[in-house]
């Protein structure tokens, strides 16, 4: 039953005594208590950045050839520069750039043609703007579930990552964990339509946004059942705001997947076969293995050499660390969004029979892993958590170094 008016009014109402108290000063908004941590984050990075310089500097070397065209990110460059290739060789050893989604590209192209300097400079300035973002909807995430001091510390740690140099450099990550991030707010928010644009775009950025359109769908139809359960009514009948919401969840589950399948539907159609995305993926040695290939390089890494390359090593431990995080947040229970996005992510970076060495690069995006982490941070004595952080930022500006100037490969 309901309380009756003067019942409520009896609650509600403030005691005649009660002296009048100070005029509540409304909560600050989200950029704002978004602050420190855009901070500490900018701070990390900047500190890698520095590092990073210094050692080039060494070697003689300049640092923005470094970071903005090498590797992927001169793919990326080419597509930007001359569209996607026409022929593709199926037969033999034949990398395409069909394999790398459009967004990034597309962006640095439609910034560059606004704005000057360089198409390898505007990359670099988006990939870093990106990264600034994606902090941002780290540090929303963070702070909805466990409030801002955790908010806070996931934001530092995310940029404190072993192969956190990446989100500064032109590749994609930064721009793609910026879409999850909020994708993934959107929907412990209850922004269906948001969460499934978002997932749209992710879709075109990464081939690993099929991890993100699981993490939404499959909570959109969970909460679908749970409306139905709950509903006073049938849902057909539902007054407003019932039927509205299922609408929203509805068109949110629709938006999310069509970024993904729209490219891999579009390569299917730009070579002729059903299959066209993975033939290419193919011709780059990546393809489904369940995780053997996974397993196999991990044992010849840590155990079989006397002098294993750090580089292996250290992706190697941060594979190992990963799946033991995954565990940790199954048994935080956290939101189902974040376990299927995390889960999804690991099974595909996990399982793939491709190379090895960016595995660690393919699980930047999956913040939703260092929650565990951040929370223990976040509980600690000040001083434990000021000391964790700080080492945390020196290891990463250590490693992203010796990444990128010792090791010499593709990170």
């Amino acid at each position: 039953m309901f309380p009756s008016a003067s019942r409520t009014a009896a609650v509600t109402a403030p005691a005649a005594s009660a002296p009048p108290g100070p005029a509540a000063r409304p909560a600050p908004s989200l950029p704002r208590r978004a602050g420190p941590a855009l901070l500490g984050y900018t701070a990390v990075r900047l500190l890698g950045t520095l590092v990073m310089l210094k050692w080039a500097h060494l070697q003689h070397r300049g640092l923005w050839p470094l970071l903005a065209n090498r590797w992927d990110s001169r793919w990326y460059l080419g597509i930007a520069d001359h569209g996607y290739a026409d022929t593709f060789d199926a037969s033999g050893f034949n990398e395409s750039n069909l394999a790398f989604f459009p967004l990034y590209p597309v962006l640095v192209k439609g910034v560059a043609g606004v704005t000057p300097g360089s198409r390898a400079s505007v990359g670099l300035v988006v990939a870093a703007g990106c990264s600034l973002l994606a902090a941002w909807g780290i540090y929303a995430v963070g702070e909805r579930l466990y409030g801002r001091r955790v908010g806070t510390v996931l934001a530092v740690l995310w940029g404190a990552t072993p192969v956190a140099a990446i989100q500064w450099m032109g590749y994609t990550e930064s721009l793609f964990t910026a879409l999850a991030a909020w994708s993934l707010y959107a929907v412990l928010a209850d922004r269906w339509v948001m969460a499934g644009a978002l997932c749209l775009l992710a879709g075109l950025t990464r081939p690993t946004g099929l991890a993100l359109v699981a993490g939404v769908c499959v909570s959109a139809v969970v909460a679908l059942w749970r409306l139905r359960r709950t509903a006073p009514v049938p849902i057909a009948t539902e007054p407003e705001p019932g039927r509205g919401r299922v609408r929203r969840i509805v068109l949110g589950v629709v938006l999310a997947p069509l970024g993904w399948l729209a490219y891999v539907s579009w390569v299917g159609l730009r070579l002729g076969r059903a299959d066209g995305y993975y033939a290419v993926q193919r011709q780059w040695d990546n393809q489904w293995d369940g995780g053997k290939q996974t397993l196999r390089t991990m044992r010849d890494t840590l155990m079989y050499p006397a002098h294993p390359q750090l580089f292996l090593v250290v992706v190697s431990l941060v594979l190992i660390a990963s799946a033991a995080l995954f565990l940790l947040c199954l048994f935080d229970r956290q939101p189902l969004p974040l376990l299927v996005f995390s889960g999804v992510l690991l099974l595909i970076v996990l399982g793939s029979g491709g190379v090895y060495f960016p595995r660690a690069r393919f699980l930047l995006p999956g913040f939703p892993l260092l929650l565990p982490l951040a929370l223990a941070i976040a509980r600690a004595h000040r001083r434990v958590a000021v000391l964790s952080l700080s080492a945390a930022a020196l290891g990463s500006a250590y490693f992203g170094a010796y990444m990128t100037l010792v090791y010499g490969g593709p990170p």
